[in-house]
């Protein structure tokens, strides 16, 4: 795709009614029948570092909202301003070359039980709170927190065109270890061919990548 070409995501009635109620549904029954894995690595978190069990961020979302997404805590509770925000100061956009997890792979702050539940996405599951608020959907573009998305150039915008997912496109095809300017490729790829066929490989794409942990979402 052109930088100079704008997207029109799809605006079939039938497949964004169909997209929700999938959401709705699977989320429901994902929270339930996982509800004794929440509770084990709730325990193991509290035994390997305490308190709080839960971390929110601040993320962007469809359109450019923004709401906080949650995750398990995977990093230690400091004071120290060691896990401060870093500011962007980016004018013309992200930079294509910029991977945001390189940077956070080997940092010390990571609990033990953080390294692992990262390493199979473990971390991830409290989104489906996310999806059944509405928030995001299974699949979808993973939504970036806010400080890089207000770099975004127009072109990298257009990723924001559809609600942001659990796992996307960019993911099965790379997840943590490809560039941004290969996510964005990614990401827009998606919000131009998305419907069911895609979004049910991406899907099946996803179980395969989590249960052999490949890389992290």
């Amino acid at each position: 795709m052109k930088n100079e070409e704008r997207l029109v995501p799809s605006g079939s009635i039938f497949y964004k009614v169909t997209k929700r109620i999938f959401d709705i549904v699977f989320s429901l029954v994902a929270l339930i029948l996982l509800s004794p894995i929440f509770l084990i690595i709730s325990l193991l978190i509290i035994l390997d570092d305490g308190f709080p069990v839960f971390f929110k961020q601040k993320r962007t979302g469809l359109n450019g909202s923004t709401f906080y997404i949650y995750k398990f805590r995977s990093m230690k509770v400091t004071n120290d301003g060691s896990n401060r925000k870093k500011v962007y100061d980016w004018k013309n956009g992200v930079p294509d070359d910029f991977i945001f997890k390189s940077t956070q792979e080997f940092n010390p702050n990571v609990t033990k039980i953080g390294r692992f539940i990262r390493k199979y996405s473990l971390d991830e599951l409290p989104q489906f709170i996310n999806v059944l608020k509405g928030e995001m959907s299974i699949i979808g573009p993973r939504p970036e927190i806010t400080e890089i998305t207000d770099c975004y150039n127009e072109y990298q915008k257009q990723r924001l065109l559809v609600k942001p997912g659990i796992t996307g496109w960019a993911q099965v095809n790379g997840r943590s270890e490809i560039p941004h300017g290969e996510k964005i490729k990614y990401d827009l790829y998606y919000v131009a061919n998305q419907g069911f066929v895609l979004d049910m490989k991406i899907f099946f794409k996803t179980i395969v990548q989590t249960l052999f942990g490949k890389g992290a979402i």
